[in-house]
């Protein structure tokens, strides 16, 4: 299993991370407000998320098997559309220490 990180610059977090869980509820397990949410995909992937004033907090854990480059893609692009005044949106992903 792999863990990408990573803390996106914008005033508008909590906005986009409210779209991306509803533009994801219909297909996905989502639960969310407006400072935090979860959205697990049918692959296993799951994405949270933390929102504040400043950043959006993001922790994208990838199982063995899956793709870890093409799901920091998924994830990127679709937050980019919605946040498409101020796209591209700086995403330094890092992989975290395993605990």
């Amino acid at each position: 299993m792999s863990v990408s990180v990573a803390r996106v610059p914008t005033h508008s977090a909590s906005k986009y991370l409210q779209q991306l869980a509803k533009h994801w509820s219909h297909k996905m397990e989502v639960t969310f407000s407006e400072e935090e949410g979860r959205i697990a995909f049918p692959n296993g992937v799951v994405l949270e998320m933390r929102a504040d004033s400043e950043t959006l907090d993001v922790a994208l854990t990838v199982p063995e098997g899956e793709d870890v480059d093409r799901m920091r893609g998924v994830v990127s692009s679709h937050l980019d559309r919605f946040a498409f005044r101020e796209a591209p949106l700086t995403f330094d992903w890092v992989t975290a220490p395993r605990a």
